[in-house]
C-alpha cells in the first residue's frame, strides 16, 4: 500500500494534495495524530472518505469557496482547509504568508485560542466578519467564546471528530448528512444517557498503519470508537463531557475532569483552565487544576489560594471534586494543532 503525507512546506502539502485528489488509483492519505495524550497514531484515509467530508461539510454550512489556512497542514484540520479549497476550484491563502484574504464569502478553520487572541484585535475581527463560517475544533468552545463571536458579527460553527472520522463530521452538535452517531460500547451494551461517543459513515478511517491490533479495538462493527465520553440530548445534539480518561478515581472517587475545569472557567479572574489527574500515594490520582489567572493589572482578582480554588468548585459540584494541587501558568501549553499539550501539563504538576 502506498501513502501520501502532508508532509514538508505550505506549497509542497498542496501540491501534494492536488495531485493525489486529481490522480487515479487507490492511495491512501497518512495522517498522524497530535499525540495529546501519548505516542502519535498513523492514520489512514481513503480518498472517497475526504471527499466525502468535504462535500458533507459544504452542504451543512451552505456553501463552498476559498479557505484561509491558519492551522498546520500535516494535521486532519490543516489538510480539510487545503483539500476543500482545492475542491471548490482555490488554492488557498495561507494566513502567515499573505495575511486574510480580500473579499467576503471565503471560509476558516481555528481553535478556540486562536479566535480568542482574533476577538480582541481589531483587523481581525474585520476580516472574520467577513468570513462566510468560521469553523472551531480541536477542543473545548465555552459558550462566552461563542457570546463574544456572535456580538462581533463572526458566524461560529463548533465541530467536533478526529482524525479518524476525517476531521469535524458535528456541527453544532448535530452529524453530518450521513454521519451515523452513538453513545455506548457495542461491547458492553451500554448506551442511554451518557457513555463512549462512536461514530459510523463514509468519513471513518481505513485504520492505524503498522497497528493492526489497535485497529481492531477501536474499527468495531462499522463504528469508530471514539476516546471521548457523551450524551445526546432529546433534540438529536451531541453534548462531549469529556475523554474517557478524563475520569479522575481520586481517594475512590470518580471525577469529571471537564465538568472541574468548567467549572473554573465560570470564575471571572479565569482566563483558560484545565484539570488533570497525576499519580499520588495518598489519593490515587490527585486532581490537579492548572489555570491561567487574569493579566488585567490594578483592577485584576488576588491571585487565588488551592483553599480560593476549593472553595470556587465546591460551591457548585462536590466537594470530593475539588482540586488538591493548584498550578498557575502564564498560559497552557498547545500542541501545534492547538490541542492543550496535556504531558507537558502533567510534567508542571
Amino acid at each position: 500500500m502506498s501513502y501520501v503525507r502532508p508532509v514538508g512546506d505550505f506549497d509542497e502539502v498542496v501540491a501534494a494534495l492536488r495531485d493525489w485528489l486529481a490522480g487515479p488509483g487507490d492511495e491512501r492519505l497518512l495522517i498522524e495524530t497530535s499525540g495529546s495524550s501519548g505516542t502519535p497514531k498513523r492514520v489512514v484515509l481513503a480518498r472517497d472518505a475526504v471527499l466525502a467530508s468535504a462535500a458533507a461539510s459544504a452542504a451543512r454550512v451552505g456553501a463552498s469557496g476559498p479557505w484561509a489556512l491558519a492551522l498546520p497542514p500535516s494535521y486532519v484540520a490543516g489538510v480539510n482547509v487545503v483539500v476543500r479549497s482545492l475542491v471548490a476550484g482555490h488554492t488557498p491563502t495561507l494566513l502567515e504568508r499573505h495575511g486574510w484574504p480580500e473579499g467576503e464569502g471565503w471560509f476558516v478553520s481555528l481553535v478556540p485560542t486562536q479566535l480568542v487572541r482574533m476577538l480582541r484585535t481589531p483587523a481581525d475581527v474585520e476580516a472574520l466578519r467577513r468570513c462566510h463560517t468560521v469553523l472551531i475544533g480541536g477542543g473545548h468552545v465555552d459558550p462566552s467564546l461563542r457570546e463574544a463571536a456572535a456580538a462581533a458579527g463572526v458566524r461560529v460553527v463548533a465541530t467536533y471528530g478526529s482524525a479518524e472520522t476525517c476531521g469535524g463530521c458535528v456541527y453544532d452538535g448535530l452529524p453530518l448528512d450521513g454521519v451515523a452517531l452513538a453513545i455506548g460500547d457495542p461491547s458492553t451494551g451500554s448506551g442511554g444517557t451518557g457513555g463512549r461517543i462512536r461514530i459510523g459513515g463514509p468519513t471513518l478511517f481505513d485504520g492505524y498503519e503498522g497497528a493492526p491490533e489497535l485497529t481492531d479495538e477501536t474499527l468495531v462493527d462499522g463504528w469508530f470508537l471514539t476516546s471521548d465520553a457523551g450524551r445526546i440530548d432529546e433534540d438529536g445534539r451531541l453534548h462531549v463531557v469529556g475523554r474517557i480518561d478524563d475520569v479522575i478515581v481520586s481517594g475512590g472517587v470518580n471525577v469529571p475532569g471537564p465538568a472541574v475545569a468548567a467549572r473554573l472557567r465560570e470564575h471571572p479572574g479565569v482566563v483558560a483552565a484545565e484539570v488533570l489527574g497525576v499519580p499520588d500515594e495518598e489519593w490515587g490520582s490527585r486532581v490537579v487544576a492548572f489555570v491561567t489567572w487574569s493579566r488585567d493589572g490594578a483592577g485584576a482578582p488576588p491571585r487565588p489560594t488551592i483553599g480560593d480554588v476549593r472553595d470556587w468548585v465546591s460551591g457548585a459540584l462536590p466537594r470530593a471534586w475539588a482540586p488538591r494541587q493548584l498550578v498557575l501558568v502564564p498560559e497552557l501549553p498547545m500542541l501545534p494543532n492547538g490541542k492543550t499539550d496535556r504531558l507537558r501539563l502533567r510534567s508542571l504538576a
